[in-house]
């Protein structure tokens, strides 16, 4: 069950005053350099200028603006302002594997809504229309919201609470996301690390040609090898894991197993010009994502286009 008395969590507290002590125009650059990051379909532009800076080592080519590669003397990626649809979409595994336990000894579902409320706080935060989608094998089910960061956590917890006797249906909940006519506004999945295959990169690649996207990567415990959880049982039964397995080495091979999966599952997306976050506990997930929108900041900052009178071609002045 769900706390209800969620003023005293200190995470939730932690994205409140997030939310509320950044300026706006601070929320709206964060925002902006996450989404803007996204590989539009358009060549060219009118838009503003939101951004100059080197080009890094997995940017498309067509985002380097060549005159001004020219006159700095290297490669130089320009980020324009794209028209806002000022709507954020939240989507959310509610499949019976998010009971799963993780690490901080949380379920794997309240560390992603808790994920979600980062980004809702923020997008709230900007005056964005956030919609939020519940998805299993049973239903998918779409909430709008339109209201403040309170009274969107009341209706997040409110509605899981719910059964989780459904397995869940991440294909139904990526073919939701391609179908959102929206283009171009925000979509965060939150899922655990287990739903997400191979297959499922092309699906992702199509989402991510026409929308900015966020993939929360909820870590869930090691059978074999966590140490504080005694008997750790089958998610889809009363079965135990035998105690001779959860030994040091099988416990090693997993952990190996699991980071070379997440690795590869970033690389794909950062290829698609989507970003992950992904942790084990919703203390850490926040620190990621603080982190995340940090570098983002700095980088925009940091990577200014210097004025032209400071500036030289091939050394010489």
């Amino acid at each position: 069950m769900i706390d209800q008395n969620r003023s005293e969590d200190p995470i939730r507290r932690k994205i409140e005053a997030l939310g509320t002590t950044l300026s706006l125009p601070t929320v709206r650059k964060a925002l902006g350099v996450l989404e803007g990051a996204h590989a539009s379909g358009k060549r060219s532009g009118s838009d503003d200028v939101m951004d100059i800076r080197v080009y890094e080592a997995g940017d498309e080519a067509r985002q380097i603006d060549w005159k001004t590669s020219a006159r700095v003397g290297r490669p130089m990626v320009v980020l324009r302002e794209r028209p806002s649809t000022s709507r954020a979409w939240l989507l959310l595994d509610v499949g019976r594997e998010m009971t799963a336990t993780c690490p901080s000894g949380e379920q794997a579902y309240q560390i992603a809504a808790n994920a979600l409320c980062m980004f809702a706080a923020l997008s709230l935060r900007r005056g964005d229309e956030v919609s939020v989608v519940f998805a299993d094998s049973a239903s998918i089910t779409r909430m709008p919201f339109n209201g403040g960061f309170a009274q969107f956590e009341r209706t997040l917890d409110q509605a899981l609470e719910r059964d989780w006797s459904n397995p869940r249906n991440i294909d139904a909940l990526l073919e939701y996301a391609r179908r959102i006519r929206d283009r171009e506004a925000l979509v965060v999945l939150a899922t655990d690390e287990h739903a997400l295959q191979e297959r499922h990169i092309e699906a992702i690649r199509r989402i991510a040609r026409t929308h900015p996207m966020v993939l929360i990567d909820v870590a869930t415990i090691n059978p074999f090898g966590d140490e504080r959880f005694t008997h750790v049982r089958d998610g889809n039964g009363p079965r135990r894991v035998p105690a001779f397995l959860r030994n040091r080495t099988t416990a090693e091979e997993v952990r190996t197993h699991r980071e070379y999966v997440a690795a590869a599952m970033r690389r794909e997306l950062n290829r698609c010009g989507s970003t992950m976050i992904r942790s084990g506990s919703s203390e850490r997930m926040f620190g990621e994502f603080v982190h995340m929108v940090s570098m983002a900041l700095a980088r925009s900052s940091r990577n200014r286009l210097p004025s032209p009178a400071h500036t030289s071609l091939g050394g010489r002045p």
